[in-house]
């Protein structure tokens, strides 16, 4: 499974703005922003592996990939941590002054053909929204769930 988190992004006038003092956060092209973000995110890379999921960062997003057999209950089982993570996530952003976008959340199952009809079609609990899942089929030998 992988799951998309989108941060918020900023957009800025197409005209420059009058200098301001910055109380927090850090300027947009800064030579630090991209050092002082991983320094950021640090805890969400392990609040994510907690659930035996794997993260990964993009600029202002992040995937959360799970693995699991295509049986019932292990398909059962991956999607429960996917939706307890997401909760954990949400919570760690709204600590960290920032909002989960589960409108752009996305759920991806991958799967070979010969197991594409043993994957679930129902919904995946995305915080307080359900997130319908599209189904991929190709080469892996394991199931994934993508959550982007």
């Amino acid at each position: 499974m992988l799951v998309q988190i989108v941060f918020g992004r900023p957009t800025a006038a197409p005209s420059s703005s009058t200098p301001t003092v910055i109380v927090c956060g850090v300027p947009q092209g800064s030579v630090l922003g991209p050092i002082l973000f991983l320094l950021y995110i640090a805890d969400l890379q392990s609040l994510i592996e907690h659930y035996d999921l794997r993260p990964h960062h993009f600029a202002d997003d992040t995937q959360i990939y799970g693995f699991c057999s295509p049986l019932a209950s292990s398909c059962a089982e991956l999607q429960s941590r996917i939706s307890e993570c997401i909760d954990a996530v949400s919570s760690w952003m709204k600590s960290n002054r920032l909002q989960l976008n589960t409108a752009k959340t996305e759920i991806i199952w991958l799967a070979t053909g010969r197991r594409v009809y043993q994957l679930p079609t129902q919904f995946i609990r995305v915080g307080s929204d359900q997130v319908t899942p599209v189904i991929i089929i190709n080469y892996y030998k394991t199931s994934k769930i993508i959550v982007s």
